[in-house]
């Protein structure tokens, strides 16, 4: 249904020539001040795409995002310690 995804965080030096790199894949977020831009590739061509990126003049540095790898299911087997912090 859904194609897997890849986040890939791009450290960029040109703000401005950041936009060109939604011919990449999706453009999710360009951050201004710090000057990095997060982008989502398909997961089956994204090392073609990320090797395209990185020879781009503006470009600096790239991280993969390890977002997809982190546990995001939780569970309480632990005490319920709200009860000792009330008013």
């Amino acid at each position: 249904m859904f194609a897997e995804r890849t986040g890939y965080i791009v450290w960029v030096s040109d703000v401005k020539a950041a936009r060109n790199l939604e011919k990449y894949g999706t453009l999710h977020y360009v951050s201004r001040k710090m000057h990095y831009a997060v982008m989502y590739v398909n997961a089956d061509r994204a090392e073609e795409v990320m090797k395209t990126v990185r020879r781009l003049s503006y470009v600096r540095k790239i991280e993969r995002s390890y977002r997809n790898e982190l546990k995001t299911e939780y569970t309480s087997n632990g005490q319920d310690k709200t009860r000792y912090y009330g008013l």
